[in-house]
């Protein structure tokens, strides 16, 4: 089929998927490759009780968090304020010694 024909058999919304060799077709950049990523326990702990709490998995919410750009900061706000509540409280154990 040329392409005259093809576009002209898209326009009259007919299929053009057999004009189509879609056995090497791919979607650019949605390749998936394994990462091993060192997280501290206090992200992992955060990070699973926000799993928890919508109901998914540790894995979709970083994969989400990391799509977004961690646009919300939502989490991470909320872990940085945990931690950091952690650090003061311990730091004011440490002064009570």
């Amino acid at each position: 089929m040329n392409s005259s024909d093809f576009d002209q058999r898209f326009d009259d919304g007919e299929s053009v998927l057999e004009a189509l060799d879609l056995g090497g077709a791919r979607r650019r950049r949605l390749e998936q490759k394994r990462v091993n990523v060192d997280i501290p326990v206090w992200m992992i702990d955060q990070l699973d009780r926000e799993a928890s709490r919508l109901g998914v998995t540790r894995q979709s919410i970083i994969k989400v968090g990391s799509r977004s750009g961690w646009s919300n900061g939502r989490l991470l706000e909320r872990s940085a304020v945990t931690s950091i509540q952690k650090d003061e409280a311990a730091e004011g154990l440490e002064a009570m010694e």
